[in-house]
Parts: C-alpha cells; sequence; structure tokens
C-alpha cells in the first residue's frame, strides 16, 4: 500500500516556521494501530488522516470528510494546525472545487474556508474559569519560575491550565522561559490538566500589534512544547477576549519557530481561527 503524505507549516507563510503537521489523505480506512505508528513515525506534535465520507466522492469533489488527529503517542480531540493543513492539501493540492470543506471529527464538524492568501476555521470555543493559583502552585513554579502571576484560568472541556504573566512583564520573559517539560508532567497525574498555556498581553507599541502572546506545553500527550496550537487558542482567545472586550483579535504563539492566528470570538459560542500554510514536503508511505 501506498499513502500520500504532506509535510504543512501551519501559522505562517514562511517555511520552517509555525508548526508542522503532516497530513495523509487516504482512500480507506487503516487499524488504529496503523494511525499511530504512522503518527509515530512522523514524530510530528500531529499528524492528521483525512478519509471520504462518500465512496463516490473523490478529494477534488468531495465537501465533507472525516479527520483523525494523532500525537506521537495518543490520539487527541481537537487540533487547530493539522485542521488548517489537511484543508491545505484539499484546497492547494487535491484542487478541491468546493469554497467550504467540512470535516468531521471528535469535536463535531468543523467548517474551513479558503479567505485572502489563508484559511479560517471554525471551531468550538472553550472559556475557562478562574482558578485560585494555590491550587496549581507547583506546575506555576515549573511552568513560570519566580515571574509574577497576574491570573489562573482552567478550562475543564480541554484540560487546558492557563497562567497569565503579570503587565509588568515583557515578551522577552515569555520567550526566555526554560521549561522542564518532564518536571511539568509530573506536577499532575490527576488528568486534571494536559496541557498548560503561558500568556501574556500584548504591548501596544508591537508591529504587528498583537493583542496577545503565548506558549503551550503538552508533555502529557507527548509534546514538550507545541510551536502553535489552534486548540489552545480556543482557550486563550475566549480569556483575551473578556479581558481586552474585542471579538477580533491577533495572537502570536512565541516558540522558536513562532507563529500568527487570526481570532475572532463569536456570539454563538465558537471562534473563527485564520492563519496560513507552506507546504515543505510531498512524498509516499509504503506500507
Amino acid at each position: 500500500m501506498e499513502i500520500p503524505v504532506y509535510t504543512v507549516d501551519a501559522f505562517t507563510n514562511v517555511p520552517f516556521q509555525g508548526n508542522p503537521a503532516a497530513i495523509c489523505p487516504l482512500m480507506q480506512e487503516l487499524s488504529d494501530d496503523m494511525y499511530q505508528k504512522i503518527a509515530a513515525e512522523m514524530n510530528l506534535s500531529e499528524t492528521a488522516f483525512i478519509t471520504r465520507l462518500n465512496p463516490s466522492d473523490t478529494f477534488t469533489t468531495g465537501s465533507r470528510f472525516h479527520l483523525r488527529w494523532f500525537t506521537p503517542t495518543t490520539e487527541v480531540n481537537l487540533c487547530g494546525h493539522a485542521t488548517l493543513a489537511s484543508a491545505a492539501v484539499l484546497f492547494q493540492h487535491e484542487k478541491n472545487i468546493n469554497p467550504t470543506v467540512v470535516f468531521e471529527t471528535r469535536s463535531g464538524d468543523l467548517a474551513v474556508i479558503q479567505q485572502g492568501e489563508g484559511y479560517v476555521m471554525d471551531f468550538p470555543l472553550n472559556p475557562p474559569t478562574q482558578q485560585d493559583a494555590s491550587e496549581f502552585r507547583d506546575i506555576i513554579k515549573v511552568a513560570v519560575g519566580n515571574n509574577p502571576v497576574q491570573d489562573v484560568s482552567l478550562s475543564s472541556s480541554t484540560n487546558k491550565l492557563l497562567i497569565r504573566l503579570a503587565d509588568s512583564c515583557d515578551r522577552s520573559v515569555l520567550t526566555g522561559l526554560k521549561v522542564d517539560t518532564a518536571a511539568l508532567q509530573s506536577c499532575d497525574k490527576s488528568g486534571r490538566v494536559k496541557g498548560v498555556i503561558v500568556t501574556l498581553k500584548g504591548s501596544p507599541d508591537s508591529q504587528p500589534c498583537y493583542d496577545f502572546y503565548s506558549r503551550y506545553f503538552a508533555p502529557w500527550f507527548g509534546i514538550p512544547e507545541d510551536p502553535v496550537t489552534g486548540s489552545a487558542h480556543t482557550v486563550s482567545g475566549s480569556y483575551w477576549s473578556k479581558k481586552l472586550g474585542k471579538k477580533k483579535m491577533l495572537a502570536y504563539q512565541c516558540s522558536k519557530r513562532g507563529g500568527a492566528l487570526q481570532l475572532e470570538v463569536r456570539d454563538d459560542g465558537r471562534i473563527n481561527i485564520g492563519g496560513q500554510t507552506v507546504t515543505v514536503l510531498r512524498g509516499t508511505i509504503i506500507l
């Protein structure tokens, strides 16, 4: 069996920046074990598998597909950058003829449209609730050291903990964090926390003017630090929309690779997440 595979850098238009995902359009389903083996072999934060829902469809003519995401160690319920990359493969390489493609996923239907030079995803919003910082003292210490923390919130629907650095910190504090992700993982084995967002209010003096910055750590899923994370912005986008009183925001994830996300929090409890992509590899998996 031969399976096409693409490596697509998401949330960037520059090769080797943003977040890389491996995308496999499949003519037929594989076993869960094979999905996981391929994802482990790709060894990226996410490998996505696109399959047809209607056998009479092709990747060019179909408008609805099934989509699953795997880290090197496990299947996940929601992934933004690999959804963006999957849409890019369909539109750019499979020449899909539809204005919108819809993916059926563990998180429900996710629609993606082409917009300008990029794509916009229709995602669920996962608002976090404020927490007592003392309950997460160990995680906070490992994540941000002695830097001042202004707020701590938790999205129980995604198990993502959001740690907001004080406004007195600048971007260099966030980018300079040295996080021991093995220690971070050992801080919570209850399952209550499976990802940590460290975030900071943007500076009005920056160019471009980002509304907020973040980094994201998910060693519980085999991802020490994720370069640019769409799913984390379903949490941080909700948080910052309320704090800033804004529906539309521009966010930047400050990993070494870095990437920008255009966000729009909607009144129907969902969020639009937009970004660009660039394909850096096209090949074949031989089984």
